[in-house]
């Protein structure tokens, strides 16, 4: 007898982790749409969490990935690949940066960067000039580095002792990041939109007060951009929009368009720091990766991919505000691009969760950012034919949820 979804459900409780509560058991995907193991279609306006830039199984990517496979998997980083070298020539050329380090996510990526951040201290100033300035509500992985760093006390519950020397400040408020900054800062570290803190955008007048401030104190700029990279803002990275250039930029999720990568990016100046034995990845950089990750630049990186994303984005805008004349339940939609983040008002706080549930029940995926925020991250080219019978089939959810 063939396997059903209540079987694997329940296998999945049995010999996995219950850090996870999965409701259905996904078989394919294709472009914009998904099906479980039972057959069931879903329009996918999740994206994997903001990771698949250019929907599932893309036809070049699947190609690349094909073509690499029966080449080389993995040889380490005590050799060179031409798959790592060519796509941070690609990076480098399309960014601010001038060298870059491979890893296998954003915590890595991350991780990375802070580590990065205090040895460049030590190496050029001293070794007193080690604290971290984050903001609260932030989300930078689950390493007990960057869990620490986040600012949700949600995540790090339970796992002290937590490295020491980070101070959290209020996003959007320059002044008291002028009252927390000092000498001994060796970095701030900020998500030009907070992802998982409930998609805020950060103003660029506070983004370009920040970058002022380090200047000033000799501290460097770390922009998360794991979940605002790769086009998910209209442009590559959303610093290009701002005003603002980091000092170190890390990326990951679309980057490989599901295929697990990381990459910090930063100037050779500030890369000279870690020197051979310093930080390494025994899979960062492998050749799938950088392969796949090259192709899927290729493909975003285009006029005609990131003018798209603004237009997909005006088509949530113009639904959810012809819902809001029905019954106001939605404030003003926030991030930027098709990072979008829609906040229940009045009674319907706290039950973004129910809009999601139902709007399984109607076959289209979405995601929240906390209690109080529908959150959607679809593909970057997913067909606006697509997209508006994704919002449909949501806006039958919603009326159920209402009613």
């Amino acid at each position: 007898m063939e396997k059903d979804s209540t079987y694997y459900l329940d296998k999945f409780k049995d010999v996995m982790a219950p850090t996870y509560g999965p409701q259905i058991v996904v078989d394919r995907g294709e472009g914009s749409r998904l099906w479980d193991i039972e057959g069931k279609e879903y329009m996918d306006l999740a994206g994997g969490i903001a990771v698949l830039g250019v929907g599932h199984c893309h036809p070049k990517v699947v190609e690349t990935l094909k073509e690499q496979a029966g080449k080389l998997w993995h040889v380490s980083n005590i050799f060179a690949n031409k798959p790592a070298i060519d796509f941070a020539d690609k990076l480098t050329d399309a960014t601010f940066a001038e060298q870059i380090f491979l890893s296998n996510s954003g915590a890595e990526a991350n991780e990375a960067a802070l580590k990065l951040a205090r040895r460049y201290a030590v190496d050029n100033f001293n070794e007193e000039k080690c604290e971290i300035i984050t903001f609260h509500n932030s989300f930078h992985g689950r390493t007990l580095f960057t869990v620490t760093v986040g600012g949700q006390e949600k995540y790090r519950s339970g796992f002290g002792p937590t490295p020491g020397g980070i101070t959290y400040a209020e996003f959007n408020n320059l002044e008291d990041v002028k009252q927390k900054i000092s000498e001994k800062t060796c970095a701030v570290i900020m998500e030009p939109i907070q992802g998982e803190g409930g998609v805020i955008n950060a103003t660029d007048e506070f983004a370009q007060g920040v970058r002022e401030l380090c200047d000033q104190h000799q501290a460097l700029l770390i922009f998360d951009e794991v979940q605002t990279g790769f086009g998910r803002t209209g442009s590559l990275y959303a610093y290009q929009q701002m005003g603002v250039t980091p000092d170190i930029l890390t990326s990951a999720k679309a980057l490989g368009a599901g295929f697990p990568i990381g990459a910090m990016l930063t100037t050779k100046k500030i890369a000279a720091s870690f020197v051979v034995g310093t930080h390494g990845s025994t899979y960062g950089g492998n050749p799938l990766g950088t392969a796949v990750a090259g192709t899927v630049l290729d493909l975003i990186n285009t006029p005609e991919v990131l003018e798209g994303v603004q237009k997909r984005r005006m088509i949530i805008e113009e639904f959810f505000a012809e819902l809001n004349q029905e019954e106001e339940v939605f404030g003003a939609l926030r991030g930027k691009g098709l990072l979008t983040g829609i906040p229940l008002l009045g009674a319907w706080k706290g039950k973004a969760r129910e809009f999601l549930v139902a709007g399984l029940k109607e076959g289209v995926m979405i995601l929240v950012a906390g209690p109080d925020v529908i959150r959607m991250a679809p593909s970057l080219i997913i067909p606006e034919e697509d997209l508006k019978e994704a919002l449909k089939r949501f806006k039958r959810a919603i009326k159920k949820v209402l009613a």
